[in-house]
């Protein structure tokens, strides 16, 4: 993860402003219509800041949390509220968000890191809360392009220790990159919703 961290301190810019503009939007309210009306959510890795801003623009409350101080600053900016620098294994809350946001940021840690992760994220929703993620689609683990990645099939994710004792799958589906120039890159998203 240090070295991941690094990365994104270094490339801040240039990753943000190709990320920023992309819309996502049938991602953010396939995400939305799981929660009530002004939920309280938790975007988990906010990189630039837009779903951030995309959510408190639709009525949500919204807690943001990154790694990178330098996306840190750059979201708060953007998205008008104060973001936290934390990493994901520090996340302490418990029965607080009605949704969690880790659109293509927990993909940043080791399969054993993920296990721990889930359940510090289950103990931060409330009950029956729900989960939105995203990994890159694939069996791949480890570094790239001075990043780490666990890429994900849908046989693997069963493979996470704790995640079918945490979470239902509500929606489970595969989606092609965004990105110019990455349109051919596959990615896998998950809706799960807490068990409890």
């Amino acid at each position: 993860m240090p070295n991941t961290l690094e990365y994104y301190n270094q490339n801040a810019k240039e990753f943000i402003d190709c990320t920023r503009s992309l819309n996502l939007t049938d991602l953010q309210d396939k995400f939305l219509s799981y929660i009530k009306p002004g939920g309280m959510v938790l975007d988990f890795g906010c990189g630039s800041g837009r779903d951030t801003k995309y959510f408190l623009e639709n009525g949500f409350q919204v807690e943001a949390i990154d790694g990178s101080i330098e996306f840190v600053k750059m979201a708060s900016e953007y998205a008008q509220i104060e973001v936290k620098q934390m990493l994901f294994q520090e996340l302490d809350e418990l029965e607080k968000y009605d949704g969690i946001w880790a659109c293509s940021s927990i993909l940043h840690l080791t399969k054993e890191e993920l296990a721990d992760v889930f359940e510090k994220m289950e103990r931060a929703l409330r009950s029956k809360g729900i989960l939105y993620s995203s990994f890159k689609y694939g069996e791949r683990e480890g570094e790239r392009n001075g990043r780490y990645f666990t890429d994900m099939t849908e046989e693997k994710i069963s493979e996470i220790t704790n995640i079918a004792d945490l979470f239902s799958i509500e929606e489970m589906w595969l989606s092609f990159d965004k990105r110019p120039g990455k349109e051919n890159e596959k990615w896998l998203n998950l809706i799960l919703r807490k068990k409890r």
